[in-house]
């Protein structure tokens, strides 16, 4: 079955995905990562970079640095990259000028940060918070939805009060913490609605595709609609524990699996490669749901812990997500695969926080290649090697919520939503599928226990988050 065979989904999304698609080429020209701290030191000669290329250099920077690494974030506006450092010393300074960053004087190490993380994962992991390293403010940003109160408002509070002045900061957050359903292409299966994240070539040449993984524990087959005829079968799925991911692979193998993400109205982003995401990073969201949206990545190594189980090393957005979009694709504007929609808060009328899964991780667990294969459009080519590689061991727990579908059922299965996949890390979505034993339609799926914070100092511009999932129904 082809993913050209959804006119449907197109016709769906034809208003909102045109309308999203042209907002965000306005949007993103003007994207501004806004410098904070006024104690910058500009190398003579800064290099400009793409985001994807400013998380390989510190990636390779933040071990030289060592303990006066504090962090690091991607300048939009200037495409620069700029690396916190701790202390005086104009050796080290000298080194991240030498590379073509800009050096910036911070109070907190990254090393100080990720042990502030796991005091918060020890003393404060609450149904309904979350935590990661902001970069740009050098603290551990808390963040409490409104199920936060009382007792546990105060736990969270002296916690944060025990970590001393100006290591972190608890915002609130109107929403709630929980999966969400669907991203691309509406994927159905076991009663449960999930989405198509990024066509994939397996290692045996076999066109296939990524999506959460609690759907992938929640049902064996999947169709392109409801109580529709299955096309795909799931190989492999984590969920929870090491991350939220499903490889699944086309029932046909003569499958057309282009490496693209429909975006609605007969558009189509072509999907070259998988890419590790970056502080700081302006990205793009497809859903079944809300359509296209954009926003930027504010963190990486996020532990979010939903009722269903705990899931480490996801990325931390405010690109906004409803119910519905989990599984879908994020991505940026030139065509790199970046994660799966896992889940959050909020809505894309007041906004939230929202968390996937990277694609480059859900690649090297399942070996699998983003463009390497199918009938991948046009140029696309293999792109892909050489992402394999990003950090095993992410994104425990995951999602849960089943949301069945109603509504959403068309979105055919094969879409463009997933361009022959990224996938790393197959972050994918948030509830839709009943995780861990919750399957069916509408339920209230994955788990997500309390995790610990894992915060990363280190390479790949920063730090780590946690994420304590509070009610999560998909609606």
């Amino acid at each position: 079955m082809s993913h050209r065979r959804i006119p449907k989904r197109k016709a769906v999304l034809a208003g909102a995905g045109a309308a999203g698609i042209a907002a965000a080429a306005i949007l993103l020209p003007h994207a501004n990562a806004s410098q904070s701290g006024s104690g910058s030191a500009a190398p003579s000669n800064p290099k400009t970079m793409s985001a994807a290329s400013a998380a390989d250099l510190v990636s390779r920077l933040a071990p030289k640095l060592g303990e006066a690494f504090g962090g690091a974030y991607y300048d939009a506006a200037k495409q620069q990259i700029i690396v916190n450092v701790v202390g005086d010393d104009s050796k080290v300074v000298n080194q991240i000028n030498k590379a073509g960053a800009v050096a910036r004087s911070v109070e907190n190490s990254a090393g100080e940060l990720k042990s502030a993380a796991s005091t918060l994962a020890e003393k404060a992991t609450i149904p309904g918070t979350a935590w990661s390293v902001d970069p740009k403010t050098n603290q551990i940003l808390v963040t409490a939805d409104r199920t936060v109160a009382g007792e546990k408002w105060n736990r969270l509070e002296s916690t944060v009060k025990s970590l001393g002045g100006g290591m972190a900061r608890i915002q609130k957050s109107a929403g709630e913490f929980k999966p969400f359903v669907s991203g691309g292409d509406a994927i159905f299966g076991g009663g449960a609605r999930c989405s198509l994240g990024f066509n994939v070539t397996t290692q045996d040449g076999q066109p296939g595709f990524l999506t959460a993984g609690h759907c992938g524990v929640a049902a064996k087959q999947w169709s392109a609609e409801q109580n529709g005829a299955p096309i795909g079968t799931v190989q492999a799925a984590t969920f929870p524990g090491d991350g939220d991911f499903s490889l699944v692979t086309y029932d046909d193998p003569a499958t057309q699996a282009p490496s693209e993400v429909n975006v609605g109205g007969g558009q189509t982003v072509q999907i070259k490669q998988a890419a590790d995401a970056a502080v700081g990073q302006q990205v793009l969201r497809m859903g079944s749901t809300t359509g296209l949206k954009d926003g930027q990545v504010t963190g990486l190594n996020a532990t979010v812990n939903y009722p269903e189980g705990t899931v480490t090393g996801l990325i931390q957005t405010n690109v906004c997500a409803e119910p519905g979009d989990s599984g879908g694709s994020l991505f940026t504007q030139d065509g790199n695969a970046i994660g799966l929609t896992s889940g959050g808060s909020g809505d894309c009328t007041s906004g939230g926080e929202t968390f996937f899964q990277p694609v480059t991780t859900a690649l090297a667990a399942v070996g699998a290649e983003i463009g390497a294969g199918g009938d991948a459009g046009a140029g696309n080519g293999d792109a892909g090697a050489g992402n394999a590689d990003a950090g095993a061991g992410n994104g425990d727990a995951g999602a849960g919520n089943a949301d069945a579908g109603a509504g959403n059922a068309d979105a055919g299965a094969g879409n463009g939503d997933a361009g022959a996949g990224n996938g790393d890390a197959g972050n994918a979505g948030g509830a839709d599928a009943g995780a861990a034993g919750n399957g069916g339609a509408a339920g209230n799926g994955g788990a997500a226990g309390n995790g610990g914070a894992a915060v990363n100092g280190g390479a790949a511009v920063n730090g780590g988050a946690a994420v304590n999932g509070g009610a999560h129904n998909a609606g």
